[in-house]
Order: structure tokens, then C-alpha cells, then sequence
């Protein structure tokens, strides 16, 4: 359940977030905080989907299971 809830993380900050950054004027390096809020969920996003799959238990494979895995 923990897992789920991480993994729907970025769609509420994208989702919820922007209505309440849609602003031009506090520029975050030289974009315009809506931009910035989305560029910033972007690379949150990444981070927290490789969290979510190190922590998935269906992608833990045994170690004489990876072994025969490899070609």
C-alpha cells in the first residue's frame, strides 16, 4: 500500500501543485515557477519511481535465481 501511495506522489504534485504555483513572476533560474515546478516534478519523478521499484517486492530475485538468469 506504501508503495502505491509513493508512486501516486508525482501526479498529485503535478496535478494538485500547479493551480497554486501559476505565477510568471518569482523566476527560478530564469523560468517562470510553473515551469520550474514542472521540471522539478519531472526529475522527482524519476527519483521516486526508482525508489518504488528498488523497494518492490516482485523485483527482489534470489541469488542462485539471478545467476541462472544471466545469458
Amino acid at each position: 500500500m506504501f508503495l502505491r501511495l509513493l508512486a501516486a506522489l508525482p501526479f498529485i504534485g503535478v496535478l494538485v501543485g500547479v493551480p497554486f504555483v501559476n505565477r510568471v513572476e518569482p523566476l527560478v533560474l530564469g523560468m517562470p515557477l510553473v515551469l520550474a515546478w514542472i521540471v522539478a516534478w519531472v526529475v522527482l519523478t524519476s527519483i521516486i519511481m526508482a525508489v518504488v521499484y528498488a523497494l518492490d517486492p516482485a523485483n527482489r530475485v534470489s541469488g542462485k535465481a539471478a545467476e541462472e538468469a544471466r545469458p
